[in-house]
């Protein structure tokens, strides 16, 4: 699986960073920056809780 961000749709709330502190971290304005485009197996259930909790909509998961 491959994470996707759209940071110009991101409204710096941070759940991402909160469900997957591993995958996800903010700039200085908040904004989530992408760590891991392809987080081990074992961070998938954290990165489906960030897409799901993502108030904007900004993130997705592609199969690969």
């Amino acid at each position: 699986m491959k994470v996707e961000l759209e940071a110009d749709r991101c409204v710096a709330s941070g759940q991402c960073v909160l469900a997957a502190m591993d995958v996800f971290d903010q700039d200085d304005a908040g904004i989530a920056i992408l760590l891991e485009d392809r987080p081990a197996d074992e961070l998938l259930d954290d990165v489906k809780e960030a897409v799901a909790v993502c108030p904007a909509a900004a993130i997705r998961l592609v199969e690969q």
